[in-house]
């Protein structure tokens, strides 16, 4: 396994987020890094601050709903240098309304980006992988791709996709004896990213992070981790841990106690007016590693979570 220092490593999202503190976290290792994301500004700002800090970066503007942007990403990392030996998926969109509420288009798009963005991003890094007998793909998921909860439907949905996209490719590399071609999924709890102010939102009401809240960093160091030592799952956030126990041993109780707690702590009282988010257009404010969200993710605040609201 080569060093992070030896290591091309490409990053989809890579412009905010968690996708921008994996890229800053990585550059602190040298790695070389081939960066991609909608906006291209923000992108190349992420590019020449990993090289201030002694990388070798790249950007790539990339739109992962577009299966030739993502193999003209894969063979520009090539094309460069000479080979991918790190896949990170992480590009992600979100929408929050009813299921029957969400417009069509805005459901679709969720899903191409989400998940035909992993699915293409994965399609590129295997045959690479395959081609050099090794590589590491990780997806970055989210905890509920173990569970679920309302309003967000398609982003769940594309979430357990990721994570069964993630097990049937193990299992083909487990016939194929391609021992050295890792698969690892990430799952974060809530993130404190700007996702959350991009989404989409149709049900009337302003989004807002759900507690507990942890910080970007602590899912970039999972990743760092998982390219040092690739690992199946890895989940971040200690309230993550709970909410997968209790979504296998009582999910009659998770599903009512989830639907309480994303009603009265993921959207607020304040009214909003309909928006499709970043859904189709990038929205250069937002290029943010975080989304200024007070990090909660404290044994009390998890404890609290998971209790019943009166």
């Amino acid at each position: 396994m080569r060093s992070i220092r030896e290591s091309v490593i490409v990053i989809t999202g890579a412009s905010s987020g968690i996708g921008r503190a994996t890229a800053l976290t990585l550059a602190q290792q040298q790695a070389k890094l081939v960066l991609a994301a909608r906006r291209e500004t923000a992108l190349q700002e992420v590019a020449e601050t990993c090289q201030a800090a002694g990388a070798t970066a790249i950007a790539v503007p990339t739109d992962v709903t577009q299966e030739d942007q993502v193999q003209a990403l894969a063979q520009k990392a090539i094309d460069t240098f000479g080979r991918i030996d790190v896949w990170i998926n992480n590009a992600a969109v979100s929408l929050f309304a009813k299921f029957e509420d969400a417009p069509a288009d805005a459901f679709r798009r969720v899903i191409e980006t989400n998940l035909f963005g992993y699915i293409y991003g994965a399609r590129a890094a295997m045959k690479q992988f395959r081609q050099q007998s090794s590589g590491n793909l990780i997806n970055v998921a989210s905890i509920v791709g173990l569970g679920a909860q309302p309003y967000t439907s398609a982003y769940v949905i594309s979430k357990h996709g990721i994570r069964a996209m993630a097990e049937c490719l193990r299992m083909e590399l487990h016939l194929d004896n391609a021992s050295n071609i890792d698969v690892c999924t990430v799952l974060p709890a809530t993130i404190d990213t700007p996702i959350f102010q991009q989404a989409a939102n149709y049900t009337g009401r302003t989004v807002k992070a759900m507690d507990p809240v942890y910080a970007a960093d602590d899912v970039a160091d999972a990743i760092v981790n998982l390219v040092k030592k690739p690992q199946r799952e890895v989940i971040v956030g200690a309230v993550g841990y709970l909410m997968a126990l209790q979504s296998t041993l009582t999910p009659d109780l998770y599903e009512r106690m989830m639907a309480e707690q994303v009603d009265k702590n993921h959207l607020s009282d304040q009214p909003t007016i309909p928006s499709d988010g970043n859904l189709f257009e990038p929205m250069p404010e937002h290029a943010k590693l975080s989304g200024g969200w007070s990090h909660t993710g404290e044994l009390s605040e998890i404890l609290s979570s998971l209790m019943p609201k009166t």
